[in-house]
């Protein structure tokens, strides 16, 4: 079979490349801003959809990141792909920092002035029993209210730079085919 390894990648091999990238985190990042700012679509498409997938990263609800994203995407009449694309903000590095975050804001919004008395929280127990009520209100509520604000930031500051991103790379574009 034509591009296949002589000998399979291991189990351990497989999930080290799934953590952490044979390159670099440098090269993977590349990759994805070429695959974003080579979009065909409007400046704003591209941006508003790679700031949905942001914004969509930050809320609590894993699994769902592209769904969410596609329903902000085109509610801001943004590109699908982009959104897909700005998913991967929220990756396995990230996503411990954004849940500790967002929880602790949630908690903050919502008048829990960082209670010294918190109780520990078993999940496998509530997902054994299908218990989705008993999360809620610890800890998927204030996570979720907790990740509006940084939400909106980061998914502002995405959407500037994605645009201004790409409108620099499109003008080049339209400039070097116009001189052929």
């Amino acid at each position: 079979m034509l591009f296949r390894r002589r000998e399979p990648e291991g189990r351990w091999t497989r999930i080290r490349t799934a953590l952490w990238p044979r390159r670099s985190f440098a090269r993977s990042i590349q990759y994805f801003v070429k695959r974003v700012i080579r979009l065909t679509a409007s400046p704003h498409a591209i941006a508003a959809g790679v700031a949905a997938g942001v914004f969509a990263s930050w809320t609590p609800f894993l699994g769902f990141h592209f769904v969410i994203a596609a329903v902000l995407a085109f509610l801001l009449a943004g590109n699908l792909v982009a959104s897909a694309i700005g998913t991967g903000f929220g990756n396995p590095i990230t996503f411990p920092f954004i849940w500790g975050g967002t929880h602790k804001l949630g908690k903050f919004i919502l008048g829990d002035r960082f209670h010294s008395g918190d109780h520990n929280i078993n999940l496998f127990q509530h997902f054994r029993h299908g218990d989705f009520s008993q999360l809620w209100e610890p800890l998927l509520k204030p996570m979720a209210i907790g990740a509006i604000p940084p939400g909106i930031f980061c998914a502002i500051i995405f959407y500037i730079v994605t645009y201004w991103g790409v409108s620099v790379f499109q003008n080049r574009r339209k400039l070097l085919a116009s001189r052929n």
